[in-house]
């Protein structure tokens, strides 16, 4: 390789300021249109609405971005508006048809993403539609979402394994006699890459499994975490629901039927590389011709998951950029007032959340001499916040 080749590889990662831009523009984006489809999240509102104001916000705004590159810039949606109710777990973005509405008291898991130049940021929120704080088992599985998303993004860090991850969250979901949701994996995230090869694992059992990593300095990844009273055991239970793909790039096949083709050469022009909704399709095709491209590996299909009836489901996803002066989070949104019936006393979780998530500048700041004491004082007193349930405010900046 060259010298000027290795050089524009390295601008691929955080190393470069265009980058972290890029993804800083798109986090931002990703963030309004969050926070629009949230407070629009009422009793009586169809979900497909929902979702299709999240995706148009985002390619709205997408498309006033770097509109005088010389380089012609692919940006737009990176993950489907998805918005999952109550026991349902993730990936439900219904067709236009779909007559799905939100009602009172639904615990609504928010889902979505936005890209620029393939730089990724994705972010999931979960909102009770309920008049002053959450309580209860609602409030609890919360908590244990939010908490777990606190712990995680402290310890994925430069020298920090991603099975370290794995057994934290797990130990913060038991502390709220909850569960971790198995199937949801954190990935690392590249360039128009929403899954790349470092993964973390959300419950390690024998039929799931990842190589071990080491997380390293200039790395982007997806932080998703779901929590359930129930099992956490989430099931597939029709096909049907299924409307977000992915194209398999290294995958090809000679399709037979002329619906098929003709879908898949739509696939390919709009979206050949990120996440879409099977919405954004011509719908009388798409049905029939997105069967024999899942059915020959053509696609990736996002399944919609649901846990047992009954049971309270709450989800958290967020971007991380582990920049060389700590961890970065640049998606998410505050959250509503808790009250959860579980207030965890371990301490070694109280250490976890006392932990900074960034470096501490070395001399020139503004801090007089004398109060390490009190900034200690302070990290602790926000790890017993964030457990109690006060630690709404989230800087993502």
């Amino acid at each position: 390789m060259s010298d000027e080749e290795n050089k524009d590889e390295k601008e691929l990662d955080l190393s470069s300021q265009d980058v972290v831009t890029k993804y800083k523009c798109a986090a931002e984006i990703a963030n309004k249109a969050l926070q629009t489809v949230v407070s629009e999240c009422k009793p009586g509102v169809k979900v497909v609405d929902l979702c299709e104001k999240g995706d148009a916000l985002i390619q709205d705004h997408t498309a006033l971005m770097f509109k005088n590159s010389k380089k012609k810039i692919e940006k737009g949606v990176a993950f489907p508006t998805c918005i999952s109710i109550n026991n349902t777990v993730c990936h439900f973005s219904p067709l236009a048809g779909d007559e799905t509405v939100l009602a009172a008291d639904d615990i609504v898991k928010i889902d979505l993403g936005c890209h620029i130049d393939g730089f990724v940021a994705v972010v999931a929120h979960t909102h009770m539609l309920c008049d002053g704080p959450v309580k209860g088992r609602a409030a609890d599985v919360l908590m244990a979402c939010h908490t777990a998303a606190e712990v995680a993004l402290r310890l994925v860090r430069p020298g920090r394994k991603n099975k370290e991850v794995t057994e934290a969250i797990q130990k913060v979901a038991a502390a709220y006699d909850c569960k971790i949701a198995e199937g949801v994996l954190s990935h690392q995230m590249k360039q128009f890459v929403i899954d790349a090869n470092k993964v973390i694992l959300s419950v390690a059992n024998s039929e799931t499994r990842v190589d071990d990593a080491e997380f390293e300095e200039n790395e982007v990844y997806a932080i998703d975490v779901v929590t359930s009273t129930g099992e956490g055991k989430p099931r597939l239970l029709d096909e049907k629901q299924t409307t977000i793909y992915k194209r398999a790039v290294d995958k090809s096949y000679h399709l037979k039927m002329k619906a098929s083709r003709f879908i898949f050469s739509e696939i390919n022009t709009k979206f050949p590389i990120m996440p879409f909704t099977a919405r954004a399709l011509e719908e009388k095709r798409a049905r029939l011709g997105l069967v024999e491209c899942v059915n020959h590996d053509l696609l990736q299909p996002y399944p919609v998951l649901h846990e047992k009836p009954g049971d309270f489901v709450a989800h958290i996803k967020f971007t991380v950029l582990l920049m060389p002066n700590g961890s970065d989070r640049i998606t998410g949104h505050s959250l509503q007032e808790l009250q959860p019936l579980k207030v965890p006393e371990d301490p070694e979780i109280k250490t976890w959340l006392a932990m900074a998530t960034k470096a501490k500048k070395k001399g020139g700041g503004k801090k007089k001499k004398g109060k390490k004491g009190e900034d200690q004082a302070e990290g602790q007193d926000e790890a017993m916040d964030i457990a109690a349930g006060d630690g709404e405010k989230m800087d993502t900046t």
